[in-house]
């Protein structure tokens, strides 16, 4: 009876947030943005979460011109699909509104070799790639196992090393791109104007003002406050509630 109960209020729930998500197109159609971003909002308070819902309700404050949002939705959606032109087309567009100019200091060394490559794949096709590679090479092995003919053994068994090397390969890209998810904290501003402290405390010194929209990489926090850095390797600390972390 539980579980019933617990398929039915699951559906329920799927319905209405379809419903919302739904009506959101429709209102945004129409021009009402305000109302098209409450009940985009709506289905993510049901815990419904879709690339394709933090698209929209980003397009959405776009539209409103609330810009740090609208970043941070194109971030989001970026996050559940990073490969989406639009998103990231659109994410520049917005970038274009905020006011803060920060320059991107690009990395280098076999590092950034490393990220660059794994950056190509998600983790999860990583890890999906590394479970095809080891039925393969089940396959190849039991090939090498029953077959008796020279050449064929041979082959087999070249398959099978192959397999093997391919297969450290994806296993140790995914690894490292898991950790990189889970370590890379990246923020935006919320807070019209914040400063950007010496240390995390209110008299601390001010180094930098950040305007909304912003982007920030949280590197550690304290009570009420954050470490971040900036794509110029900037750092200072900020207070929790001016930034509003994507992951």
């Amino acid at each position: 009876m539980k579980n019933i109960l617990y398929l039915f209020l699951l559906s329920t729930q799927f319905f209405f947030a379809q419903n919302g998500f739904e009506k959101g197109n429709a209102l945004y159609e129409k021009g009402s943005y305000a109302d098209a971003a409450v009940a985009y909002e709506s289905v993510l308070n049901s815990n419904q979460h879709s690339a394709e819902l933090y698209f929209n309700l980003a397009n959405t404050y776009y539209k409103l011109n609330k810009v740090a949002p609208a970043i941070y939705y194109y971030e989001k959606a970026l996050v559940l699909n990073p490969k989406d032109q639009e998103s990231q087309n659109n994410l520049k567009f917005a970038n274009k509104r905020t006011i803060d100019e920060i320059k991107v200091i690009p990395k280098v060394g076999f590092a950034k070799l490393v990220r660059d490559f794994t950056g190509i794949y998600h983790y999860n096709t990583w890890a999906w790639a590394t479970i095809g590679l080891a039925t393969l090479f089940l396959l190849f092995f039991i090939g090498y196992y029953f077959l008796q003919i020279t050449v064929w053994k041979r082959l087999f068994f070249i398959g099978m090393f192959l397999a093997i090397l391919l297969m450290l390969i994806t296993v140790s890209s995914a690894i490292f791109e898991k950790k990189y998810f889970d370590t890379e904290k990246p923020a935006i501003i919320f807070a019209e104007m914040a400063n950007v402290k010496s240390e995390p405390r209110d008299g601390g010194k001010p180094l930098f003002l950040l305007h909304e929209g912003t982007k920030v990489y949280v590197e550690e926090v304290i009570g009420k406050w954050k470490k971040i850095q900036l794509t110029d390797g900037s750092e200072g600390w900020i207070e929790s509630s001016a930034i509003k972390e994507v992951k």
